[in-house]
């Protein structure tokens, strides 16, 4: 893992902030503006279904999901949206990561990919389960 991966995990979980100079190039990699990075407006935006002249490549979309347990655990899982379909095609689960069952849920991995290939994104889903609060995010 490079030393910029690990400093955006540590922002990430709020653990530090990353250097001012780096704010650019992030948002521009991210697809936003410095400040929807710095004050989180923007974030986690309703689903919505693009025409296709508007829609981002599948290859540069992310699936994010976010857990903040009851107990005030927090935990966000990044994947690039290509790794997960690879997985399924090769018949391959997330048990590793959770499993079929997130928070308690079902997820169908193979509906949200065919929902974002005909161009949904933003939050797909949101469970909030026994003070547990899932949130699933493409972007």
């Amino acid at each position: 893992m490079g030393s910029t991966t690990l400093r955006l995990s540590k922002w990430e979980n709020d653990l530090s902030c990353p250097d001012i100079m780096t704010l650019p190039t992030l948002s521009e990699i991210l697809g936003c503006s410095v400040d929807e990075l710095l004050t989180g407006k923007g974030e986690a935006r309703e689903a919505v279904l693009l025409p296709e002249n508007e829609r981002k490549a599948f290859e540069k979309l992310m699936l994010r999901i976010y857990v903040n347990s009851a107990d005030g655990e927090r935990v966000s899982v990044n994947l690039p949206l290509p790794l997960i379909k690879v997985f399924l095609e090769a018949g391959m689960s997330f048990e590793g990561m959770g499993g079929e069952k997130l928070g308690g849920m079902n997820i169908d991995w193979q509906a949200i990919i065919r929902m974002v290939e005909q161009g949904v994104i933003g939050k797909i889903v949101e469970v909030d389960n026994g003070g547990d609060h899932v949130e699933i995010v493409v972007e």
